[in-house]
């Protein structure tokens, strides 16, 4: 597998991949090339054994699954990550007048940015409006392929102490410039209007975010990094997707998932926290014939991958990681693990992990916080919440989580596609919290 032509189509996922709802399109792409069933929550489910399928809430989430042959003791092998990043939500009426023929944005934070990193970058808006049509009301995407705004800095003239830490004021220093005067009130909802072909008293709603418009790129003179906006966490995406769609397990049921609203808590009807993965599974179970009985054995014989990047060591601040619990770009995947059971991993969870790796010749490293620094979280926990199995937290190390423009390894990708399409192909055989049989 070829480091810089898997790094480069990562990076082509991204940029197709503007907002949460572009992202699960993108997915979708992948998975109809497949020739996957696409099945409709609102609609009757007829699952075959040895088919491939998906299903989508939201038009933000999925859950992909490939249905083995033999099912005679069947489980679930699942990988999980998440669809969002940290961004800016434009609110509903989004025109701000003035000073003279100044129109600014109304937004507002969407997940934890680091707001200093959205000033002076091409930036321009992706996400959905819903359009009326006809005796519908119809959810299109929206993605404007030009820059159209900024954030820009005060003069350093004008605030003399930026440099010695601004304390920055979201209603008023985050709010992107759209126009000086070449377009007035009300030509925000003509241009969505125009990039859709619709007239504007058509648009009735819209969930839209601001997107950086930098290019991702690999770097460095050994072509040893790659940068892009969003790699957390459409790096793990990307790659639990190839892992997924290469892997084969006749004797499980496969499952790729793809949750919105991590960064703002998963607490949504389409969030890790919904309903979405158990009701997906217990239709899964139901279609294939199975009874409730065989539905709760499967999943005390099932396991989750939460796959969601990883703090790398700063090459300046070396100080705020723990000394050894510690992690490098290019150095292999990740396992996450914390005291306070903000990770799912376990001793019993990372020995099957560690296993699989160790099969396929892929490094591994451990991650923990400094023991006097509060850390992060991520969904692996909260998908738990619904539907209760064995889980190891990893990821992809990588700097300037949360910024719009982050810096991870161009050969680390290839570890986790290599490793996770491992585990979709071994059959996984777990007995309680005491035993595990790994099967070729």
């Amino acid at each position: 597998m070829n480091y810089l032509e898997t790094s480069k189509e990562l990076l082509e996922f991204i940029r197709k991949s503007a907002s949460m709802f572009h992202t699960i399109d993108t997915v979708k792409s992948y998975l109809d090339a497949e020739n996957f069933i696409e099945l409709r929550e609102g609609e009757s489910w007829n699952i075959e054994k040895g088919k491939n399928y998906y299903t989508t809430r939201n038009g933000s989430s999925v859950i992909a699954f490939k249905v083995g042959k033999d099912l005679s003791d069947y489980h679930y092998q699942l990988v999980a990550s998440h669809s969002d990043s940290p961004t800016f939500k434009v609110k509903s009426i989004p025109e701000l007048e003035g000073p003279e023929d100044y129109i600014k944005l109304n937004v507002e934070v969407y997940g934890g940015p680091i707001d200093s990193v959205w000033f002076d970058k091409p930036l321009t808006i992706a996400g959905r409006v819903l359009v009326e049509e006809k005796d519908e009301i119809v959810s299109k995407l929206l993605y404007i392929d030009k820059d159209i705004l900024i954030i820009p800095n005060v003069a350093i003239h004008m605030n003399r102490d930026v440099n010695k830490g601004y304390n920055y004021n979201r209603q008023v220093d985050l709010l992107p410039l759209f126009t000086t005067g070449a377009m007035k009130k009300g030509d925000y909802d003509k241009m969505i209007a125009d990039e859709l072909g619709v007239n504007v008293d058509q648009i009735i709603s819209k969930d839209l975010f601001l997107v950086n418009r930098q290019e991702g790129k690999i770097w460095g003179y050994k072509d040893e990094f790659v940068s892009s906006p969003k790699l957390d966490d459409l790096e793990c995406a990307f790659t639990s997707l190839k892992a997924f769609i290469q892997g084969s397990n006749d004797k499980a049921v496969n499952v790729y998932c793809c949750f919105d609203n991590e960064e703002v808590g998963s607490n949504t009807k389409q969030g890790a926290m919904s309903t979405l993965l158990h009701d997906t599974l217990k239709r899964l179970n139901a279609s294939l014939g199975f009874d409730e009985e065989e539905y709760h054995k499967a999943v005390a014989k099932s396991f989750l991958v939460s796959a969601d990047n990883a703090h790398a060591v700063h090459p300046n601040h070396k100080e705020l990681t723990d000394d050894e619990n510690r992690t490098f770009i290019n150095k292999g995947i990740v396992i996450k693990e914390a005291a306070n059971q903000k990770y799912t991993s376990d001793a019993f969870s990372q020995a099957v992990f560690k296993k699989i790796c160790a099969l396929v010749d892929v490094p591994v490293q451990h991650f923990a916080n400094r023991s006097n620094m509060q850390g992060g979280s991520t969904l692996g926990n909260l998908s738990n919440t619904q539907v209760s199995l064995h889980a190891v937290d990893i990821g992809l190390p990588q700097l300037a989580m949360h910024s719009n423009y982050e810096t991870a390894g161009a050969m680390d990708p290839v570890y986790m596609i290599k490793a996770l399409t491992k585990y979709y192909d071994l059959n996984i055989k777990i007995d309680g919290a005491s035993k595990i049989a790994i099967e070729e």
